[in-house]
């Protein structure tokens, strides 16, 4: 299988995909649908490569979450100036 065909089936294994350049290529799928132009093919292919990319930001959305928790509970001086239960408090 070729690298172009594995980048399509998961936008994670891209070489040197990240955070920024994922939003940058959701905004791109979102601008090209939006137009209209786009045959039913095509844009069935840039909705799936977008919930591709929707689910790869999440997961990094998760990992800097959990770095930044871990760091707070790590260092008891900022528990009380900053403390990360946003979660807790729109869930009431």
């Amino acid at each position: 299988m070729s690298d172009s065909a594995e980048n399509k089936d998961n936008p994670g294994k891209e070489e040197d995909l990240n955070f920024e350049d994922a939003v940058n290529k959701l905004e791109k799928i979102v601008e090209d649908l939006e137009s209209g132009g786009l045959n039913l093919d095509k844009s069935l292919e840039k909705f799936v490569k977008g919930v591709e990319l929707v689910k790869f930001c999440n997961q990094e959305l998760n990992r800097a979450e959990e770095k930044i928790e871990k760091v707070l509970k790590e260092d008891d001086e900022f528990k009380d100036i900053v403390p990360f239960n946003f979660r807790e408090e729109n869930n009431e």
